[in-house]
């Protein structure tokens, strides 16, 4: 019954907003909520030469210093741009508030060609460079309010400064819009996906990983892998600098990220040239929140969320900024506990095996961040970055085997529970310098070490009971101890600069990755351990990468804007195993290619004042094989369950090719298609030495293909009632042979829709209806999995002035986002299902203080695409 009445839900709340569409008057929705007007692809291909990494270096680092030719500007319908002048002002509203995201678009007169637009920031400025002498018109549009119009403006002899430029108030006909200053739930940029955190109440006590199962096109697997628009392989960024980890390290990190620490989540589904190559479904970069206003100012954030299990965060965010420098830091603390179910029913060999795993986890984890920035000169600034946590991880649980013959009676109960304690502590550095001269001109380079240094320690019983569970049949009891090291440096340039009517970009990254992976595995017998010398080994990773990439975007005509890339990376990588045997000992498995992945991307703008573009994009991309999945060594989960890397998995290449259309500014559609070859994907099967036992291992998948489409859809419905539906669809198909290991030939059509809507009440308060459903899929190679749902409600309100801002929020209410499907391969049947600490309530509390008015400097590191890949 449940399940149907939020089937019904979906389905009106979706009918009820495309008529609202439909019906509303033209040209009157005019706020720019997704980026340029004139949309540009990041990517394509372009003339590459290949050179050395230092003499490419050195010839980038020259080509600087050199006096560029000056480029000949473009024509406009006959109007030579001799000129290079700047156009700027400040967008206020009615009353004398300023306007922040609003669209300022210049077009020549009388014709009305559009010669720039650009978009006014938090403090309703904007700014436009490169205009040449002549007569213009500008128009300033905004959600909800008339449009201005500035006609007659000259441009002549440098800046031209508009001053304040002030809007009227909304028209009493425009019922269906309303003027906030908030920023939309979801923005489709030419570029990437923003899905924008601190606007949705129903983030409050969630953290980073439960925000990306609500995140548009994002999917998280039984294992807590994430997917992007039904395809695997993704990066996952915090700050614009690459996390070196996955699997369950990575999950582990985002649940130590609060929905308080995040600002937004970007979603890049097909990087250009200037990303690294890593990452088949492209990079989620997490951006965190601080406080970036002149002056002395900050944060305080309190959060405390109920579910089966208390979690709880607390943090302070300071920012302080002057005419030569900017300091900001972020401390905080976060504590955390929370629990995991599986249920699996498996038949093998003609065996049925019951599984049920129950787990229960803490955590307590203390992070902080120190950056400064030092503005050298006008166009030279140069900034350091320290940031690191500390976590104290405990655990333990529960994991039951009823074993028994297909149709038979349980013959025996295997008891495999186990409890643990680790740390998992970080430090990242960076050093940047940025020189900024204008005219497009710009150089960036970062130097960065990362250290990763985790410790786990982990005691499993196995004791085989009889059937009524009195009698102890036997017991073995086997101890853990597995630390893992990691070590990052990366180094990074970036240039761009103008050439003829486009943007030239160039670059080199070089990084280096040491991982240290120890495998300890001890019986014990009586009370004490003794080391299994053919069960224990030490894996090694080094992995060197070399890069470069050449980029070029620009313009054919007023309707037509393209972008053109080449990278090419070399990868040295060597993967030595130590034995404790020395007849156990392998051979070292050495990894070294050479690669190209070229990009491009072409935008043809239909109706350059209606907003209405069409983009299409190509993008070739790698993703090698984590760390500890090449570790060939049995790792025993419990008696009953093991797993072994495979070192001889082959990088899996996908090719991407995605074509978007954009209808007023704010309605995007993406139709994508992706073709991998060798994906790397995680198989389930009967263990060859126990035929009772299961045996995860790693292969190759000969290719997979992806079809998916996605909408992206904000409505305003009436002045107090805004509306957002994400609308997700795939098709997936699965291809391997392993001949009498099995074959895997899977086809599946995955949904899923994301709603919220958001309501304003009497009396300053904010109510918030979200959730999803997501239907059936394929979850790696084999598993296909059952249809979810989740409903959550918030509610906002804000006291003193705006400073303290309380929320309350209800998440998952009916418990349902869990999973549920089914696996069939190599002899193994399995149907199973889980859940977590979903369900919970939240209170958040934030106050605010200092000087909120003006934007400090934004920056990225350049650890961004180091290639840490830990399992």
């Amino acid at each position: 019954m449940k399940l149907t009445i939020l089937r019904a839900y979906f389905l009106c709340s979706f009918n009820l907003l495309l008529c609202t569409c439909v019906s509303a008057r033209k040209s009157q929705v005019v706020r720019k909520l997704n980026g340029q007007i004139v949309a540009t692809a990041n990517t394509g291909l372009a003339p590459f030469v290949k050179l050395s990494t230092w003499g490419f270096l050195l010839a980038l680092l020259s080509s600087f210093n050199l006096q560029a030719q000056t480029a000949v500007a473009p024509a406009i319908d006959g109007i030579e741009l001799t000129g290079d002048y700047e156009i700027k002002g400040q967008v206020q509203d009615a009353d004398g508030l300023p306007v922040p995201f609003a669209n300022v678009a210049l077009y020549t007169t009388p014709d009305g060609k559009l010669v720039k637009v650009e978009t006014t920031d938090d403090a309703g400025l904007f700014k436009m460079e490169g205009i040449a002498d002549g007569i213009y018109d500008l128009v300033v549009t905004y959600l909800g309010a008339p449009d201005l119009r500035k006609e007659g403006i000259e441009a002549q002899n440098g800046v031209l400064d508009l001053g304040v430029l002030q809007m009227a108030p909304a028209a009493v006909e425009l019922a269906e819009a309303t003027v906030t200053a908030t920023r939309a739930l979801v923005e489709v940029k030419p570029d990437r996906t923003v899905f924008n955190v601190q606007g949705t109440i129903n983030a409050v006590g969630q953290n980073g990983l439960d925000l990306l199962r609500k995140a548009p096109g994002v999917t998280i697997d039984n294992n807590e892998n994430i997917n992007v628009l039904s395809r695997s392989g993704v990066l996952v960024y915090v700050n614009g600098k690459r996390l070196p980890l996955a699997g369950e390290e990575l999950a582990n990190y985002l649940r130590s990220l609060t929905a308080e620490q995040i600002d937004r989540i970007d979603i890049i589904t097909n990087p250009g040239a200037k990303y690294e190559a890593e990452g088949n479904a492209g990079i989620i970069d997490i951006r965190l929140a601080k406080a970036e206003n002149e002056g002395a100012n900050g944060t305080a954030n309190l959060t405390s969320t109920q579910g089966r299990y208390n979690r709880s965060n607390a943090s302070v965010a300071g920012n302080y900024r002057n005419a030569k420098m900017n300091v900001y830091s972020r401390v905080g603390t976060v504590r955390s506990e929370n629990f995991n179910r599986i249920n699996f029913d498996m038949i093998q060999n003609g065996l049925n095996l019951v599984e049920t795993m129950f787990g229960r986890n803490n955590a307590r984890d203390y992070f902080g961040q120190f950056g400064t920035d030092f503005f050298l000169s006008k166009n030279s600034t140069v900034g350091f970055l320290a940031s690191g946590s500390m976590q104290d991880v405990s655990g333990y649980g529960t994991d039951d085997f009823l074993i028994s013959t297909v149709g038979g009676p349980v013959d025996s109960i295997l008891l495999a529970g186990s409890s643990g304690n680790g740390e998992r502590n970080r430090a990242e550095f960076n050093l940047n310098y940025r020189y900024d001269p204008g005219k497009g001109k710009s150089l960036n380079v970062d130097l960065d070490y990362g250290t990763f240094r985790n410790t786990e320690m982990r005691r499993q019983p196995n004791i085989y009971v009889s059937p009524d569970r009195e009698t102890v049949l036997t017991e073995v009891i086997n101890t853990f101890d597995t630390p893992r090291d990691i070590d990052i440096y990366t180094f990074k340039v970036d240039y761009e600069q103008p050439i003829g009517k486009g943007q030239f970009g160039a670059g080199i990254k070089l990084s280096q990755v040491g991982t240290n992976n120890t495998f300890l595995f001890f019986d014990e017998i009586g009370n004490e351990e003794i080391r299994s010398d053919v069960r224990s080994n030490i894996f090694d990773y080094d992995e060197n990468v070399y890069a470069a990439y050449l980029s070029y975007a620009g313009k054919i005509n007023d309707k037509i804007s393209y972008s053109a890339g080449l990278r090419t990376e070399i990868t040295d990588a060597t993967g030595a195993l130590t034995a404790f045997r020395e007849d156990l000992q392998e051979d070292p498995v050495e990894i070294n290619y050479e690669s190209l992945f070229p990009s491009a991307g072409i935008t043809y703008t239909l109706d350059q004042r209606k907003g209405n573009t069409i983009a299409l994009n190509y993008g070739r991309r790698i993703n090698r094989p984590d760390y500890n999945v090449l570790n060939p060594f049995r790792n025993q989960i419990s008696q009953l369950s093991y797993e072994r890397g495979n070192p001889n998995l082959r990088p899996e290449i996908v090719d991407n090719l995605e074509i978007g259309y954009t209808l007023a500014w704010r309605y995007n559609f993406k139709l994508a298609y992706s073709k991998t070859s060798d994906q790397i994907t995680r198989l389930i099967g009967p263990d060859d030495i126990d035929p009772r036992a299961g045996f995860i291992g790693w292969d190759n998948l000969a290719e997979k293909t992806v079809i998916s489409f996605n909408a992206s859809l904000p409505f305003t419905v009436t002045k107090s009632w805004d509306a957002f539906v994400n609308f997700s669809a795939s098709h997936i198909n699965n291809q391997a042979d392993y001949g009498e290991d099995g074959t895997i030939d899977l086809q599946a059509f995955s949904y899923s829709v994301f709603q919220q809507q958001t309501f304003k009440l009497p009396g300053k308060f904010t109510f918030e209806v979200s959730g999803y459903f997501a239907g059936p899929g394929i979850w790696g190679g084999v598993f296909e999995y059952d249809e979810s749902w989740a409903l959550n409600l918030g509610l906002q309100k804000k006291f003193l002035k705006d400073q303290l801002n309380v929320k309350l929020s209800a998440n998952d209410i009916f418990f349902q986002s869990g999973w549920t499907g089914v696996s069939d391969f190599n002899g193994q049947f399995s149907r199973g299902g889980g859940n977590w600490d979903s369900r919970n309530v939240a209170l958040s509390l934030s106050y605010a203080f200092g000087n909120q008015k003006v934007k400090s400097r934004k920056r990225k590191t350049g650890l961004e695409d180091e290639a840490g890949r830990v399992n």
